[in-house]
């Protein structure tokens, strides 16, 4: 029995030339990344006491937030958020993409399989006259594999994939940088609405307080003790504090629409929050080397990997200068009928190799190489401005926390201070030793150094928050809960 093969042989030269050509594309044109240098500050400034490498940023979300109310907000955030889910979409595409790239390394095989039904004209073609060709009408069965591959001889296509893995890589930090964001403005509304808590709560006892007041001097002007000024000015007063309310409902709303909306639902209404507390002091944190930024926080490894894919676009564009080797090939059957179809007469194949030098294409390759280094020198200087502005975010709230501290503790002499003269300023004017004048002011006074005080209190912990955000924590998934087994049933 005779065999048939599908392709002649290949000399031992020409293998060794293939080979030999594939073996020298694991050299690639273009620069090889390296990290740029950047000199980072010993340490932030306004940092005291100087900084360790342990850093807050170090805990997830779950350990620095303690409170279960914001532990179920950030959990329903990072499950709804619709800008987290922009992200991961970006992320499934970059990674598809970077797949995509890779394929291109690997050769591309196909098969394909039809049939083609033909019949003659009698009167185009004399010589198919019906003594001649009895049946005109003819069938073709096909059946061929085909196979295509360019040789990445320059690595063009490898820094192709570089890129397109980087891409990928950016993607995925760009998702962390979501989340960062997400994690502190959803803890920084939540404090938000617990300082206006507080307010609307001094609000109204400065309400109730006022309206005691009024009737109060109501009584006295029936007794004639009092006289319509004093009365007129206790109403004014009452009226002035109790205005101040709508205006914090107002901006509760606000406040509660802007966190539903981070959270994923329509704007509404949010579950009540506790208002601070007069002893609660946001806790001391460190804030770690800043050196550390370059790894932690993912804006920064963004940037970087956006370099890194910038950089091998140069390889890209560098390498279309030098030729493009492609290999192709094919081997199939052909019959026109089924019976001989896949015999060793009907078989087919065909191989060729190809090269293609650019010799002119108006300037083309070199402007689109320049174009590759200029788009590398705008991600170089991407990368330099977000650790620039990485050290000045991390620097201004060291400084805020250090300075509303300071400020905490004035305000609350202050405040301590004025609610002793309240008292004294009544107990002066029932005594007749002064007007009621001295009481308003006061209360005046009062009411607007404790909303002054309630406002601290809520920057300091919205400052903490805003220090974990800039030191690039908040990124981590919190762990699923362990899977326990279900109790047996009971016959």
């Amino acid at each position: 029995m005779r065999t048939h093969s599908l392709f002649p042989p290949i000399s031992l030269k020409a293998a060794a030339l293939v080979l030999a050509v594939t073996a020298a594309g694991c050299a690639a044109v273009g620069p090889n990344y390296e990290r740029p240098k950047l000199e980072p500050p010993a340490l932030y400034r306004d940092a005291t006491p100087a900084p360790t490498p342990e850093s807050v940023a170090d805990l997830p979300w779950w350990q620095l937030f303690s409170d279960p109310a914001l532990h179920g907000l950030i959990r329903e955030g990072v499950a709804n958020n619709l800008d987290l889910k922009l992200a991961a979409a970006r992320v499934v595409e970059s990674r598809a993409l970077a797949g995509v790239a890779k394929s291109y390394l690997y050769p591309e095989v196909g098969v394909g399989f039809g049939t083609k039904q033909e019949q003659v004209s009698r009167v185009g073609d004399p010589k198919a006259s019906e003594a001649a060709v009895p049946d005109r009408t003819y069938s073709n069965w096909a059946l061929n594999g085909t196979l295509s591959w360019e040789i990445d001889l320059f690595g063009r296509i490898r820094r192709g994939k570089e890129a397109a893995v980087a891409q990928y890589l950016a993607s995925e930090e760009g998702k962390k940088a979501v989340l960062v964001t997400l994690v502190a403005d959803i803890a920084s509304t939540y404090h938000y609405l617990r300082e206006l808590n507080l307010d609307l709560e001094i609000a109204r006892r400065t309400v109730k307080i006022n309206e005691d007041t009024v009737v109060y001097y109501e009584r006295r002007l029936q007794g004639g003790v009092s006289n319509r000024l004093e009365v007129d000015q206790a109403k004014a007063n009452r009226a002035n504090t109790a205005a101040a309310i709508p205006n914090i409902e107002r901006q509760v709303a606000i406040a509660e629409n802007a966190l539903s909306v981070l959270v994923g639902r329509v704007p509404g209404s949010v579950a009540r929050f506790g208002p601070l507390g007069e002893s609660e002091v946001p806790p001391d944190v460190p804030s770690g080397l800043p050196a550390q930024l370059l790894e932690r926080r993912p804006d920064i490894r963004q940037a970087e990997q956006l370099l890194v894919a910038a950089n091998a676009n140069i390889g890209v564009a560098r390498a279309l200068f030098f030729p493009t080797i492609g290999l192709t090939g094919s081997a199939g059957a052909i019959s026109s009928s089924l019976s001989d179809f896949l015999t060793p007469q009907s078989m087919i194949w065909s191989f060729g190799a190809g090269l293609l030098q650019p010799i002119f294409n108006g300037g083309r390759l070199k402007n689109n190489y320049e174009a590759a280094k200029a788009r590398y020198d705008q991600a170089l200087a991407q990368y330099q401005r977000s650790a620039l502005n990485a050290y000045r975010e991390v620097a201004d709230a060291l400084v805020t926390i250090q300075k509303l501290a300071e400020q905490r503790r004035e305000l609350q002499s202050g405040v301590d201070a004025l609610r002793d003269a309240t008292t004294l300023a009544r107990s002066r004017y029932d005594n007749g030793l002064s007007s009621y004048l001295e009481v308003l002011l006061a209360d005046q006074y009062l009411f607007s150094a404790e909303l002054q005080l309630a406002a601290v209190r809520g920057s300091q912990l919205r400052a903490v928050t805003q220090l974990y955000r800039a030191l690039g924590g908040g990124w981590q998934l919190e762990p699923a809960p362990p899977q326990t087994a279900p109790a047996p049933s009971v016959k």
